[in-house]
């Protein structure tokens, strides 16, 4: 068995920071943790097209503030800033039906909602946008060696000093389930120092999941 340590937990406080930046009592530190894991997931599955890299989240006494790395600010935000305020609206409505669902029974004034949005300058350096970028040409039945090959070039285009990503799964359709290593440059996942985003996500194909991991060394 390796020891496999997440890239970016491994470098928290040292190049990473946390993307939930907040202090909590021993009562609300696992209501907020929840609160945050289903306030991200949901703006990560619904800004999808618009290309969503990283889902901030501060909290102070009575404000939360989101803050969204987005690579088309432009669909996020919409025609004279509508987007932003459907968005804030169904966000706090998430966040009143998780609080009532916890018998938590607080008004919608009791909290203020701050939305900022955040454009990504260099997407193709964001190991999330490049593995949901190949997740989603692979669902699309697209070969996955030249998916893969095409999303390395353009990282490596982008000044990048190494990009791993690995498959596993049915890949292609294939019968048995293998695990693909693609490889540029060098990842040096010791080197604490060492800017290496990370990746993980699931790429639903006809013939089941396939893995798609992704390593930038920046």
């Amino acid at each position: 068995m390796g020891h496999k340590v997440n890239p970016k937990g491994f470098r928290l406080g040292t190049v990473f920071t946390w993307d939930s930046r907040w202090f909590a009592d021993a009562r609300k530190y696992k209501d907020f943790v929840l609160e945050d894991s289903i306030v991200r997931k949901a703006l990560l599955a619904k800004l999808h097209p618009a290309g969503v890299t990283k889902v901030e989240i501060e909290r102070s006494i009575n404000k939360i503030n989101i803050i969204l790395h987005v690579v088309r600010p432009g669909m996020v935000i919409g025609r004279g800033g509508a987007g932003m305020e459907d968005l804030k609206k169904q966000i706090q409505l998430i966040i009143i039906k998780h609080r009532r669902s916890r018998g938590q029974l607080e008004k919608k004034a009791a909290w203020k909602l701050d939305l900022r949005v955040e454009p990504v300058k260099e997407p193709n350096l964001s190991a999330y946008f490049v593995a949901s970028q190949v997740a989603d040409q692979l669902a699309k039945r697209l070969p996955a060696k030249r998916v893969v090959n095409f999303a390395m070039e353009k990282v490596m285009a982008s000044g990048a000093k190494g990009v791993k990503i690995i498959l596993s799964g049915r890949i292609g359709g294939a019968e048995i389930s293998r695990r693909e290593t693609y490889k540029i440059g060098s990842i040096p996942l010791s080197t604490i120092r060492e800017l290496v985003d990370y990746a993980a996500l699931p790429s639903l194909t006809k013939s089941g999941y396939i893995g798609v991991k992704v390593w930038i060394c920046k």
